[in-house]
């Protein structure tokens, strides 16, 4: 068995589960971590940031944007604290990322002395929020828990893990019997029974429709031939935008859905909470069903519905698509159609958002990376912009985190640095890291940012205004001057007003050789209120 420190065994796993870069910031704690690093700098690049918060969003961007693990490493305590915000958005994405950390000296750990960034039990709050959190206690211990934290993120339904390590264990040496890969668990096989059930709601159906989310990112080509087969609309709202292309004639964003949604009287929901249609577009149908296929047991004790079928999506799919024996309806099909084109003129009318949404598109290529962010264009973006492959437009989802998007595009662009990655970005939202253009600089992280600068948090500024008579409070910014701010870190910057100076600017940023920043100016009080599509009126 060879002779390892704590630290070494930690990047000797990393290594054998295809880690090939970790996002940090050192802090003594973790000093035996960071020289392992050093000693392993030909195999590991550690990309390390301006604060904790961005070496745990640039891992999730990495992850996101990939579907593989990724990992991060801060001191404990408050640094390990700072990261909840990405460490949470990772769960409500089902992101595969992992947090590597510290603890106080073995010898006090529990005894509340008051060491350095001690808390009170750092490893039962991180178990309260991840999918699998543990200590290692020892060198000795470090392959085995390594692999089982790996093994817990890929299996089932991803999700970010932790592993913290005392101080002293991390310079400690032992001999230590390395752990190859565990592997990802089996996936369950799909019921048969229940996909009978399933086919024969589909037989029955006149009006089915699909609806698909993150966890169909890889499933797009099975779910495409049961769409095919069965003539039934694929929707999708943000993270299962491109599991079908959205060119497809059958593919719809929510808009379109929601044209189709008092026809439809089949359901069937592919990795996906159905959040929209079950708790936003009520009351439903006269005579729907409901129908899901998740791999997580636990979703469909979370939703009631006809047919629950525990797998994964492409393996569903595929059952599913055999077991039919139902054709396509033309009058469906034609309504699909009618619905498609009646979207794209309602959300031609959010302006001036969608033309800057129609910007991004037309610059840049298919496989082409935009990350969003809780802001005005962004928001229409999830309804208007044109998603051509999975994985392409990245999104925090549910958790609607502030100050995500800047920093998780930082480590999308650190995973794909032969592909155009665009962040959208807004002027608030940018402010919470956009200290680390540094970062950006150092590392040669090409992204091109786009800030939307309404002088605002635009959307509660406008629903207190519309909410409260007029009144606001806590909503609007003074901003720096962003060109100086991003020349300030040898960041090249442009400053637009319109979609067609934006598509120039765009083009030039894409085709230089380093990051960039794009500031549009823009005025709230002539944004479209994107609530008009987030909670459509019932007809």
């Amino acid at each position: 068995m060879p002779r390892m420190t704590g630290g070494d065994a930690i990047v000797d796993s990393l290594l054998r589960h295809g880690i090939d870069t970790i996002f940090g910031l050192p802090g003594v704690q973790m000093y035996g971590l960071f020289d392992a690093f050093a000693r392993n700098a030909n195999r590991l690049r550690v990309i390390n940031a301006r604060h904790e918060q961005t070496t745990a969003y640039m891992a999730l961007g990495y992850a996101q944007s990939t579907g593989r693990p990724s990992a991060f490493t801060v001191v404990p305590g408050p640094g390990v604290m700072n990261t909840m915000g990405a460490l949470t958005t990772a769960w409500g994405m089902n992101a595969p990322v992992m947090c590597i950390t510290g603890q106080v000296p073995s010898a006090m750990i529990g005894r509340g002395r008051g060491q350095l960034h001690e808390m009170p039990d750092q490893l039962a709050t991180l178990k309260t929020l991840l999918k699998f959190a543990e200590r290692i206690e020892h060198p000795t211990d470090a392959p085995q828990v390594m692999a089982r934290a790996f093994q817990a993120m890929v299996s089932g339904r991803p999700g970010p893990v932790a592993v913290e390590m005392p101080w002293d264990m991390f310079s400690a040496s032992a001999d230590v019997d390395p752990v190859e890969t565990l592997g990802r668990r089996a996936n369950p096989v799909p019921d048969a029974q229940k996909i009978t059930a399933l086919a024969k709601l589909v037989d029955g159906a006149k009006a089915p429709m699909i609806w698909v989310g993150g966890g169909a990112a890889e499933a797009g080509p099975e779910i495409l031939a049961l769409a095919e087969k069965i003539g039934a609309p694929v929707v999708s709202f943000r993270a299962g935008k491109g599991v079908v292309d959205s060119r497809h004639e059958l593919s719809l964003n929510t808009v379109g859905g929601f044209q189709l949604w008092d026809k439809t009287d089949l359901l069937i929901g592919i990795g996906t909470r159905l959040d929209v249609p079950t708790a936003r577009w009520t009351p439903a149908p006269a005579g729907l069903k409901l129908a899901r296929i998740d791999i997580d047991p636990a979703e469909h004790r979370r939703l009631a519905v006809d047919v629950a079928i525990v797998a994964d999506a492409a393996d569903g799919a595929r059952a599913l698509t055999a077991a039919v024996t139902r054709r396509e309806n033309a009058a469906w099909r034609d309504a699909v159609a009618a619905a498609k084109a009646a979207a794209l003129a309602a959300i031609e009318k959010a302006q001036p958002q969608y033309s800057f949404v129609e910007a991004i598109r037309d610059v840049l290529p298919d496989d082409g990376i935009v990350v969003d962010e809780v802001t005005q264009v962004a928001y229409i973006a999830w309804y208007g912009y044109p998603v051509h492959r999975p994985r392409t437009l990245i999104t925090s989802g549910f958790s609607g985190t502030l100050g995500y998007g800047f920093p998780t595009a930082l480590g999308v662009k650190v995973a794909n640095p032969d592909r155009p990655v665009v962040s959208i970005t807004g002027d608030g939202g940018f402010l919470f890291g956009g200290s680390d253009l540094a970062t950006a600089v150092q590392f040669g992280i090409n992204l091109v940012t786009v800030v939307v600068n309404n002088a605002a948090y635009g959307n509660v500024l406008r629903d207190q205004q519309r909410l409260y008579d007029g009144r606001h409070a806590g909503a609007e910014l003074t901003n720096p001057d962003f060109l100086a701010y991003a020349r300030a870190f040898g960041v090249a910057a442009w400053r637009v007003e319109t979609a067609d100076a934006l598509r120039g600017a765009l083009r030039e940023a894409l085709a230089g050789d380093g990051p960039a920043l794009i500031e549009v100016v823009s005025d709230i009080t002539k944004d479209y209120p994107p609530y008009e599509f987030h909670q459509p009126r019932r007809r």
